[in-house]
């Protein structure tokens, strides 16, 4: 199947897409270099037109857009965590599965890690329109959300052979997970990208 097949598919019938990945086991190192750094490459992408081009307004300071230097920083780096946070969450994933009485399978864990993120790397191509501000942040939000709903059908769908009284409590734990590392993974960036801090300086 061809990667925008598989992308629509993923969004539009996520359960079926699953029973179809269940029996694929695609290697880790297949599942990065044919989908995740492709995808993963279009909020990077869109962060870099969005900031060094684009610009948007902020409140009592006006128009302000990162230096090209900068914004090709922040596109670097963004990429480079999002795809290092995907591989620790399906790593996670996999540590965990004993713990939910599951079957570890690293391929089917980065699996469920991988794709779950489609909605959120499609979306990112709105980061364009950083002048829409918060409108931006919602739209993003939404497909996040989505994508956690799409993850929670990969353990019901049995991706690591999961019991079915065990799919809520390994979703949870794992939502927790992902939730930390995002949280860290902002805390650095916004903090390397602080305004008057790295934008002045590239």
């Amino acid at each position: 199947m061809d990667l925008v097949s598989k992308v629509q598919n993923l969004i539009l019938k996520p359960r079926e897409s699953w029973i179809a990945i269940k029996t694929e086991d695609t290697p880790v190192k297949d599942l990065f270099t044919s989908y995740a750094v492709i995808l993963a490459a279009i909020p990077a992408i869109a962060h870099f037109i969005g900031l060094g081009m684009v610009g948007r307004n902020i409140p009592f300071v006006g128009w302000y857009r990162y230096s090209l230097g900068s914004a090709f920083l922040y596109m670097i780096l963004s990429y480079a965590f999002s795809l290092l946070s995907v591989y620790i969450v399906g790593f996670i994933i996999n540590a965990l599965a004993s713990t939910f009485n599951s079957t570890p399978n690293l391929n089917k864990a980065m699996a469920l890690a991988v794709y779950s993120m489609t909605p959120y790397w499609v979306s990112g191509v709105f980061y364009i329109f950083s002048w829409l501000g918060i409108l931006v942040n919602i739209v993003v939000m939404l497909a996040v959300l989505y994508g956690l709903y799409i993850l929670y059908l990969g353990f019901a769908e049995g991706m690591l052979e999961t019991p079915q009284e065990k799919v809520l409590p390994f979703f949870i734990v794992s939502l927790v997970v992902t939730i930390v590392i995002l949280i860290i993974i902002s805390i650095i960036l916004g903090g390397i990208f602080a305004v008057g801090a790295v934008s002045g300086a590239y």
